[in-house]
């Protein structure tokens, strides 16, 4: 019963164009698609890039709140210079953003 009902509810009425039933679901994916999806794909991009371009001397942040320094680069993996000289491997899909504006000034 529920069903028949739902079939007579959503069918356009007699002499209304059906795309017209379909407009608003249309306009929430497409608002969903600009507000959401599309900026999180680009930062997304922006994070990838950014990982794929780092080099020695940039300062960094990482995932877990730890600024450093880079040292050494290889493929999947970077070194960077913490505090008192001290050294860590971290994997490349660790690090945050660029932090040159971020780092604390001594």
């Amino acid at each position: 019963m529920s069903n028949l009902l739902y079939v007579l509810m959503m069918a356009p009425k007699e002499g209304e164009n059906p795309l017209v039933s379909l407009l608003p679901l249309v306009l929430i994916i497409a608002v969903f698609y600009f507000f959401m999806i599309r900026p999180q794909m680009k930062k997304q991009k922006d994070l990838r890039k950014f990982r794929e371009t780092i080099k020695n001397g940039d300062k960094i942040l990482t995932i877990g709140g730890i600024y450093g320094k880079v040292v050494e680069t290889s493929e999947k993996t970077v070194i960077i210079e913490v505090e008192n000289k001290m050294r860590l491997k971290v994997d490349k899909t660790a690090l945050a953003i660029d932090a040159t504006d971020l780092m604390p000034k001594k």
